[in-house]
């Protein structure tokens, strides 16, 4: 038994590390002056940390002391791309999670013809890969004239995803109907019945999925791409892309790619940290182990 658990504890601990590891060499390189990014390129810590990589990427330094730092010079407006990254995410993960709860309770207590058979479609959609959709999406949007607007952007995902609605489904399932059918004797509607009984008790499903849904659009680059590529609707993993590119004739700006990519987690990462109690609860609610 405790060479098993020795041998539990070692796997757990190098999938720890791997995990951890990119996180925090991306870290190490944004600390590190740019002239000296290859000369200590296997030093586990640079020998000269220094934040100017940050101040470059926050446009607090001018083009010239950015060059003079060893960077490009290039320019990224992070604010206001951290914004439509916020908008983007807050809007497709408010929205979503609440037409996938309403689509989930349906599936799971209201019965009306036809519903196994449009559940079996959802789920069946599951299987078909989001590059697929990807071109139809795009042709909607530009016939729409919607291009290079917010509406554009989180219209192909702001109602429903299918994982979402099996996911909410399951959990109403797992609901007594004992307390619902308490809640109709007392003259509650169906309406009432969702907005004041079950979502109040789906906490934790709800949260699981706002967070996997803010996650999954805050790195999402391919459709943002094609879709919000005017300044004012970019968001800020097509803004680190664009910073990246703005050296052609020269290595890339790696350590102030790598200062971008830091910052650009920390929204993502302090959400997880506040919320993650509630997300491994949610998921026991839910049957998932």
């Amino acid at each position: 038994m405790k060479i098993s658990r020795g041998v539990s504890w070692f796997a757990l601990a190098a999938a720890v590390v791997l995990t951890v590891f990119p996180f925090y060499w991306m870290i190490r390189t944004a600390l590190t002056p740019a002239g000296d990014l290859f000369r200590d390129s296997t030093a586990l810590w640079p020998a000269n940390p220094t934040l100017i990589n940050f101040s470059r990427v926050l446009g607090l330094v001018s083009a010239e002391e950015a060059r003079a730092a060893g960077g490009s010079g290039a320019q990224i407006n992070f604010l206001r791309y951290t914004f439509n990254s916020m908008v983007y995410s807050g809007l497709i993960a408010v929205v979503q999670t609440f037409c996938c709860a309403m689509a989930g309770y349906a599936f799971a207590r209201l019965r009306f013809p036809g519903r196994d058979v449009a559940f079996g479609i959802i789920i069946a959609a599951l299987m078909v890969p989001p590059i697929f959709t990807l071109l139809p999406n795009f042709v909607l949007v530009k016939q729409l004239g919607i291009l290079n607007t917010i509406p554009g952007l989180v219209l192909p995902s702001l109602l429903m995803t299918p994982f979402a609605v099996f996911f909410l489904r399951q959990f109403f399932l797992s609901i007594p109907r004992d307390v619902e059918e308490a809640a109709t004797l007392d003259g509650i509607g169906r309406w009432g019945l969702f907005w004041k009984i079950v979502l109040p008790m789906s906490r934790g499903p709800l949260i699981t999925i706002g967070l996997t849904t803010i996650v999954w659009s805050w790195k999402d680059y391919l459709w943002p791409l094609l879709v919000g590529k005017a300044e004012s609707t970019r968001v800020l993993t097509v803004g680190l892309g664009v910073f990246l590119q703005q050296s052609p004739n020269r290595a890339p700006d790696w350590t102030g790619l790598m200062a971008g990519s830091v910052l650009s987690i920390l929204p993502v990462l302090l959400l997880l940290v506040f919320l993650g109690k509630r997300l491994v609860q949610s998921m026991n609610f839910s049957g998932m182990k």
